[in-house]
């Protein structure tokens, strides 16, 4: 009874598909579309990274510069005085083509060192074609200076959308964005930056400062906040080294 049953059901198949082809469909056409787009669909888009999932305690420090000379001295000096080795710097092309010997420096001190695009101006403003336009030039600026092909970008302003996201991914850079902002750029006062920074962090953040002149409170505030990370049992790592050792997240926490 089985075995007739089966021929049943296998007969009515072979005569659906008869049918099909006699009707002039291509019985597989539809399967192979959904199929196709099945493997479409998990094909994850381009992300921002925010930060990492880790049970470590560590973090990454980084510093915007887009323009002037006041500001990265003491920032770094404060970093050395420290003996914190580890933190990523985002410069603008015309600030490094125009401030070589502080670019040079945060190369020599060992930072990692990656861009923060051409001009100041927001990218969802703009079409691809200037996107590519202002970060190919950047990376040149950059790679003239300090010998480094800079694989990350944070966008000016940290403004972008998902067709942003996919122009830059598509140049091969890792967008960064952040998970605590320090907002030492509104100059709220050294102490709302330290407590803000020190209140925020989490294990895999990735912490916003500023190293342009704009952003007057920030090395008064950074010895506190290291003192402080480091009293949480937080060490400082590169956003590269951050990346390669956790699962990042694609908002902010």
């Amino acid at each position: 009874m089985k075995s007739r049953t089966r021929y049943i059901v296998q007969s009515a198949c072979a005569l659906a598909l008869v049918g099909m082809m006699w009707l002039g469909a291509d019985p597989y056409s539809n399967a192979s579309a959904r199929q196709s787009s099945a493997r479409k669909a998990v094909v994850p888009e381009p992300v921002a990274i925010y930060k990492v999932d880790t049970s470590q305690k560590v973090l990454a420090l980084t510093f915007d510069i887009s323009w002037g000379e006041k500001a990265p001295g003491p920032i770094l000096d404060i970093l050395a005085q420290k003996h914190v080795t580890k933190a990523t710097f985002f410069l603008s092309g015309p600030w490094v083509s125009h401030h070589v010997d502080i670019a040079k420096r945060i190369k020599s001190m060992g930072f990692e060192i990656a861009s923060h695009g051409y001009m100041h101006k927001n990218y969802t403003e703009y079409t691809d074609a200037w996107i590519r336009d202002q970060v190919t030039r950047a990376e040149r600026s950059i790679q003239d200076v300090t010998g480094i092909r800079p694989t990350m970008i944070r966008t000016p302003n940290g403004d972008l959308n998902q067709r942003v996201i996919t122009t830059l991914t598509g140049m091969h850079y890792k967008v960064i964005q952040w998970n605590t902002d320090s907002r030492d750029w509104m100059n709220p006062g050294v102490e709302a930056i330290k407590s803000r920074v020190l209140t925020k962090a989490v294990p895999g953040d990735i912490i916003l400062m500023h190293a342009s002149d704009s952003c007057k409170q920030t090395h008064l505030a950074l010895p506190a906040i290291l003192d402080g990370l480091r009293e949480k049992g937080y060490q400082f790592v590169t956003v590269s080294e951050l990346l390669a050792g956790a699962q990042v997240q694609t908002s902010v926490q």
